[in-house]
């Protein structure tokens, strides 16, 4: 039967999708699996557990160190390799002058980087703590690298074994490359669809949903001997202002963040987090302090964090440097009083020699104890022994690109894209496409032919490719309209091409009345994009099929090819509500 394919589009209403009763039997579900993944045997103790015990290694390096030393350690300064020897150079008279605590890589590359680190450790009078912002793995920072799904993606999955087998991975390449702590899992939930700055990052709305992820993923990193840090303390999934740019607040009840956003921090202390990020938020219900940020608020770090949570790891502030904390607390009073308020370790001060001497300072005034400063080195330098660093290595320079993209590695990275695979609707309309038909297979939002239409084209031999860009207009449209009507089936990929999935994917007018129109037929769709963005491409609830495939990577339009090839059947399921008609938990 053929069909045709008018211009006009139809306004219907959104439906329901998923009944509060099931979203309740979700989560009791998610409640009982928490603790279904066991710790496997690690190479040594925990951190947790090495913090309890005597550390002759420990003892005999903070003893070494004089007042100056001691305050450096729990200073970490931004490391590059992309931006040129000089700034390569400045770092390492920083090291050297300074003797600070540690290292955070941003941009750059992975052989680069180990080079980089022998050169820095070779400076180092004490070895280097080195870190870097991991959430999807090395790819986050790094050129030539594997990136894994974000963790909205891995939100859908069912399967937690398969996101700890990502977590063994992710501490393999941090290891290979010199790097002691990634900076991850994000375990802020995300119950705020307009989050600018978390959005993607997390594993969802759903409290006990994120909290399994993230504990699947933290055991695999810290089994394969990688510190981690959960963040943002005490949660960041209900804001709409990034904190790198301003101070976000938090208007709700001590009550409300204790039941939803701390949840996740406080079930994955009880696991064995080994650290902690706190967040730049204002929040009057835990600090009445005006504009005070939760990075610098005794109250917040210590009386909850460590006395009310009880934990016992280290804990690391967010980037010093964000407006956020400078806003309002400048000229390094901010590196100060976020060492009062219980930090152990200040990542990326504006100035970390000033920091220092104010610090130094505000010791000498009273203002900071000496203990509270002892007791922050000594968990670094546990840290540090934690991760082999009182054994003097080198990092392998050689063959560092084929050892970080493992056959293995890849292959996992399919797995996990093919485990998220969200059908919201169309599950018997799917097995109704037929190889045999003339197939019109079209790419909206970008000019190039897509892995997804290629891949498809393999098995719908009698297929034809079209491609729409984010830009095209009505007359650009028209033109493959009028095609449109010689096919017996369409299948569209809706294709975010921007380097990271947020809200707010941009197509023209005439592109979403296209889509619109397209779903009243009998179009089906796959959605390479943030799943937020369903809510702002009206009509796509009445299409007959609709797949949320996430990102806009190779290894998600594979694993969606395969869907609509009828070779995989997809069980993921939806982390967040995105319109009234696909709520949190949909998925066929």
């Amino acid at each position: 039967m053929k069909y045709k394919y008018p211009i006009c589009a139809f306004f219907l209403s959104l439906t329901g999708f998923s009944t509060v009763q099931a979203q309740q039997q979700s989560q009791e579900l998610l409640k009982q699996q928490l603790p279904i993944i066991s710790k496997k045997q690690s190479k040594h103790s925990s951190y947790i557990e090495t913090l309890s015990r005597p550390n002759l290694w420990v003892d005999s390096v903070f003893k070494k160190l004089n007042r100056r030393q001691k305050i450096a350690q729990l200073f970490f300064v931004r490391a590059h390799t992309d931006m040129g020897k000089v700034f390569e150079d400045s770092i390492g008279r920083v090291v050297k002058k300074e003797h600070i605590g540690g290292l955070v890589f941003f941009q750059g590359g992975p052989g680069r980087q180990a080079i980089l680190t022998n050169k820095y450790q070779a400076l180092a009078r004490v070895p280097l703590l080195v870190t870097s912002d991991g959430e999807w793995g090395l790819g986050m920072r790094l050129d030539s690298t594997i990136s894994y799904p974000y963790q909205m993606a891995l939100g859908a999955i069912q399967d937690r074994e398969l996101i700890y087998k990502m977590g063994l991975e992710v501490a393999k390449d941090y290891r290979r490359i010199g790097m002691h702590m990634n900076l991850a899992p994000d375990v802020d939930v995300n119950n705020n669809a307009k989050n600018p700055v978390i959005n993607y990052r997390s594993f969802g709305e759903n409290k006990y949903n994120v909290t399994a992820k993230a504990s699947a993923y933290m055991k695999g990193m810290q089994d394969g001997g990688l510190l981690v840090s959960l963040k943002h303390f005490p949660g960041h999934g209900d804001t709409d202002v990034d904190s790198h740019y301003d101070l976000p607040k938090l208007p709700f009840s001590k009550e409300r963040l204790d039941s939803l956003e701390i949840y996740p921090f406080r079930e994955l202390i009880k696991e064995g987090a080994a650290g902690v990020m706190i967040a730049h938020m204002n929040i009057p219900a835990l600090d009445n302090s005006p504009n005070m940020p939760s990075t610098l608020s005794k109250p917040i770090v210590t009386g909850i964090l460590k006395e009310e949570l009880g934990f016992k790891g280290i804990i690391i502030s967010d980037a010093m440097g964000m407006k956020g904390v400078v806003k309002y607390f400048k000229d390094g009073e901010a590196d100060v009083m976020g060492i009062i308020a219980g930090n152990d370790i200040l990542e990326l001060s504006e100035n970390s020699a000033r920091a220092i001497k104010l610090v130094r300072k505000a010791v000498k005034e009273g203002r900071i104890p000496m203990e509270r400063i002892n007791e922050s080195v000594k968990k670094i330098l546990t840290a540090k022994y934690w991760a082999g660093l009182n054994v003097k290595d080198t990092v392998n320079e050689s063959n560092v690109y084929a050892e970080l993209n493992r056959p293995e590695s890849k292959l996992l990275l399919q797995q996990l894209a093919d485990a998220s695979m969200t059908l919201l609707k169309g599950k018997q309309y799917l097995k109704t496409l037929s190889p045999q038909k003339r197939t019109a297979i079209i790419s909206i939002g970008t000019a190039q032919v897509t892995t997804f239409q290629k891949d498809l084209g393999k098995y719908y031999k009698n297929a034809v490719f079209y491609t729409l860009d984010k830009s095209a207009n009505a007359n650009v449209i028209a033109k493959v309209l009028r095609e449109l009507g010689t096919f017996d089936q369409v299948i569209i990929g809706i294709h975010d091409t921007r380097n990271r999935p947020g809200n707010g994917m941009v197509l023209t007018a005439d592109l979403k009345m296209f889509i619109k129109n397209m779903a009243t037929q009998s179009a089906v769709f796959a959605l390479f994009a943030n799943p937020y963005n369903i809510d702002a491409l009206p009509g796509l609830e009445q299409s007959k099929a609709l797949l949320v495939a996430y990102q806009k990577e190779d290894f998600m339009q594979l694993a969606a090819a395969a869907v609509f090839k009828n070779q995989l059947i997809p069980s993921g399921k939806l982390p967040v509500t995105v319109s009234p008609a696909f709520k949190y938990g949909a998925g066929q």
